[in-house]
This record gives C-alpha cells, sequence and structure tokens, in this order.
C-alpha cells in the first residue's frame, strides 16, 4: 500500500506542477486520439464516466446530448476543468469530482460508457481500477481506453523502454502494454476488446474499445 500512496503523490506533485501548462503543451498532440475516444464513448450512450478528466481537454469533444461526468485524482486539475466548462458552456458536463478510480463513488451500472484518457498507464493498479470501470458500466457498455499503448516489440519495444524514466519524471508511462489489458478481460470472462485504433501521431497512441458482454 506504502508503493501505491508514493505513486499517488508523485502524480499529484506532477500534475499541480503541469496543471498551469497543459493544455498548450498536449492539446494539439492528444487531439486526435481525445475525439476518437468521446466518439467512441457517446456511440455506447449518453451516460458517460470520465475517468482522469485532468484538465477537461477532451469535454468539449462529447456530443450535447450527452451527461458526463469526470473525476480525477488532482485538485488542481479539476479546477482548471471546471474553469473550461464554464469558460466554453460545456452543458454536456453533469459534475467534475476529485475521486480515486481504485475506489470509484459511484453505484453498480451508472455508466453507459466509462472513459479513460491517457490515464491508464498513470493508475498504480490499473486491473484494480478497471474492474471498478467494470462495476459502474451497464450490460452492454464499453470501456473505452486512449493511451501510449504499447507491444514491447521491436525497435519501437526498445525504445519505450529506454524513455521509460524520462516520461515517468512528467507523469506518463511508455512500457504499459496492450496485453495487460487483453489479458485483463480474458480473465474477466464478461468484457471483450472490440478495437484497437491507432491515431496520431502515425498510430504512436492508441485508442481500445472494451465492450461488455452481455453474456459474459
Amino acid at each position: 500500500m506504502a508503493d501505491i500512496r508514493n505513486t499517488s503523490e508523485h502524480q499529484q506533485k506532477v500534475y499541480e506542477r503541469w496543471a498551469p501548462i497543459y493544455d498548450r503543451v498536449y492539446k494539439g498532440l492528444l487531439r486526435d486520439g481525445h475525439r476518437t475516444l468521446a466518439r467512441m464513448a457517446s456511440e455506447a450512450g449518453r451516460d458517460i464516466l470520465e475517468v482522469g478528466v485532468g484538465t477537461g481537454l477532451v469535454l468539449p469533444y462529447y456530443p450535447t446530448h450527452c451527461r458526463v461526468t469526470g473525476i480525477d485524482l488532482s485538485e488542481h486539475m479539476i479546477a482548471k476543468a471546471r474553469e473550461k466548462v464554464s469558460r466554453e458552456h460545456l452543458v454536456q458536463v453533469q459534475a467534475l469530482q476529485v475521486m480515486n478510480a481504485h475506489a470509484l463513488e459511484f453505484a453498480d451500472r451508472s455508466f453507459d460508457a466509462v472513459s479513460l484518457p491517457f490515464v491508464i498507464t498513470l493508475i498504480p493498479e490499473p486491473e484494480r481500477a478497471l474492474d471498478e470501470c467494470a462495476r459502474v458500466t451497464r450490460p452492454g457498455g464499453e470501456i473505452v481506453i486512449a493511451s501510449k499503448l504499447g507491444d514491447g516489440r521491436g525497435i519501437q519495444g526498445a525504445i519505450e523502454e529506454a524513455v521509460a524514466p524520462l516520461v515517468h519524471r512528467v507523469g506518463w508511462s511508455s512500457a504499459f502494454r496492450i496485453s495487460r489489458i487483453t489479458e485483463w478481460a480474458e480473465r474477466r470472462g464478461d468484457f471483450e476488446v472490440t478495437e484497437i485504433r491507432g491515431v496520431f501521431p502515425n498510430g504512436f497512441f492508441k485508442v481500445m474499445r472494451l465492450k461488455h458482454r452481455l453474456d459474459g
């Protein structure tokens, strides 16, 4: 538990520093992934939970008929997201809350979709968080993940390992494997991976779609 707590504290410190400039650095780089994530999540239904909402970069891309709830571990990021919702009149956003992905404070089967934009590699216990996402997803709903998801093979795999210590300093991980998520789904048996789509730049980032199996 100490290691998890220390990791969470590291993330909060990182994002306290990054909150004021996060949008300027990442808005263009992650735009394609954000748009794709929001579109896929909205296709699953109107009630959406976004885990790791950050400064709210994804929020404008959800259709206005959606009802979006966003959570984040960082109070500083949530404050920026609230400013964005007010400034841009994002009527689709219902609530923004500080919350830990390991212990979602929502009832079972509350959402049609749960989206995770570039956060899964940062969560200390991603399988535990995914279990929570699964719990709050309605039957037939989806979990949609956008991230730097590698496969550990070839030159790209070597690069991922080499830059891992560097990207940790800015709160990211480059060594997280797609197989970790697919194996989680296989172990559970009630979710299946239905799509893995490469997005800008040149497929370096991925958007992964997991659907709740009604017969699972």
